[in-house]
């Protein structure tokens, strides 16, 4: 699932990114609500966590803006308690509040709640092809079949499937799933794609010859 973060604050933005995509989403994040309006008209998001306070056009406008065209889910942050903020972003089409400082635990399961809403259940669910994700317990079925991965083969394994079709270099997987950790030598993607492919096949994963890996449905 792809979720839009709207948030100027570098530090908040940041965290909500990280935290996010830990859960398994791709996660974009605009600055403003102007650079947010022209990723919506270029990608199809399921959820869009919004700031209220944003440089030039605020998180109302925004939002007034976006439900002229889209009924996805929208979850509100403020750094303001006032009543009259939260009725007033209901009104507009918020589907739920978030007053900062929040905690990303509660963000997170906040985000989940809204997906579930929108779309069901299934919402934790991912399939691309023969596989199935359960992105809340994050357990791995391959042709029906649960297949035990450790914790980074996961992260690598869902980062590739919810990016289906996009090709990767060592560098940008890195980057993903071994965020924040200096010194890893980029070879060890190299190393987890082996270890993925010996537990899923072959077929799994597809090395694009100077390129990178893809996952292919």
């Amino acid at each position: 699932m792809r979720l839009l973060v709207v948030e100027d604050d570098p530090r908040v933005g940041a965290l909500v990114q990280e935290a996010l995509e830990a859960d398994g989403y791709a996660v974009d994040w605009a600055k403003s609500a102007e650079e947010a309006l022209g990723l919506v008209r270029a990608f199809p998001y399921d959820l869009v966590v919004l700031d209220v306070m944003l440089p030039g056009m605020d998180g109302f406008t925004f939002l007034e803006a976006l439900r002229r065209q889209h009924k996805l889910p929208v979850l509100m942050l403020t750094a303001r308690d006032a009543t009259e903020d939260k009725v007033r972003g209901l009104e507009q089409g918020a589907d739920d509040y978030l007053t900062k400082p929040f905690h990303l635990r509660e963000l997170r399961a906040r985000v989940r709640a809204l997906l579930r809403r929108a779309h069901g259940e299934a919402a934790n669910l991912v399939r691309r092809g023969r596989l199935t994700l359960d992105l809340e317990g994050k357990r791995v079925y391959w042709e029906g079949k649960e297949v035990r991965l450790s914790g980074r083969e996961y992260a690598l394994l869902e980062f590739l499937a919810l990016n289906a079709g996009g090709v990767f270099p060592r560098e940008v997987l890195l980057e993903k799933v071994w965020a924040g950790e200096e010194g890893v030598d980029p070879k060890v993607v190299d190393v987890y794609i082996y270890r993925l492919r010996q537990k899923l096949g072959q077929g799994a994963i597809e090395t694009e010859r100077g390129l990178g890996y893809s996952f292919r449905e």
